[in-house]
């Protein structure tokens, strides 16, 4: 009962985290949409790799639901299961790296074009939503190789509910950047 009752516990703090960041973006959104009717508001060409950077964060949000189905899919998780469930995890690390490299590559392609944090309104939304997204799948990073360590360190028994709110976080971090793409493709 007890470990029932930390579950339930985890899981809405996990949700309470959900919203608090969502909450920080619609913040961020709504200045945005309160700045872009000043005088000073031009455009900016977004990076092409943004297009790729999406693409490898969609690419993670399903390699880390593989590794969820192995890992708390059944009553009984065996050890061939839990390899299979570390290897799409660690495959779901690897693209979340890429992600955070590919962001990098994307300031300083903006950089290349002259176009820093204080250039323009636009290249300060654009670093500052960009920069956030980042620490905060950093954060979930931290998160998937501290999961990684107790199912390495277990085999087969781990506090399932940790890699289920890490999941739960990871795909938040893919739709996350969805709506940030696309705002930034469209107002930027």
């Amino acid at each position: 009962m007890a470990s029932s009752s930390a579950d339930r516990a985890s899981r809405s703090g996990i949700w309470l985290g959900l919203f608090t960041i969502t909450m920080s973006f619609a913040a961020f959104t709504s200045a945005l949409f309160v700045r872009e009717g000043t005088s000073d508001w031009g455009h900016i060409v977004l990076p092409s790799i943004l297009y790729f950077n999406t693409f490898l964060l969609l690419c993670s949000s399903g390699t880390i639901e593989i590794s969820r189905r192995y890992m708390v899919g059944g009553s009984q998780i065996d050890a061939r299961q839990s390899r299979k469930g570390t290897v799409w995890l660690l495959f779901t690390l690897v693209l979340g790296i890429a992600f955070c490299v590919g962001q990098y590559m994307a300031w300083q392609q903006l950089r290349a074009q002259g176009l820093y944090l204080a250039t323009n309104p636009n290249s300060s939304f654009f670093y500052v939503l960009t920069f956030m997204h980042v620490l905060h799948l950093l954060a979930g990073i931290a998160v998937l190789l501290y999961v990684t360590g107790r199912v390495v360190a277990s085999k087969t028994t781990f506090r399932r509910s940790l890699f289920e709110n890490a999941a739960i976080y990871w795909h938040f971090l893919g739709v996350l950047w969805v709506y940030l793409f696309v705002l930034c493709r469209i107002k930027l």
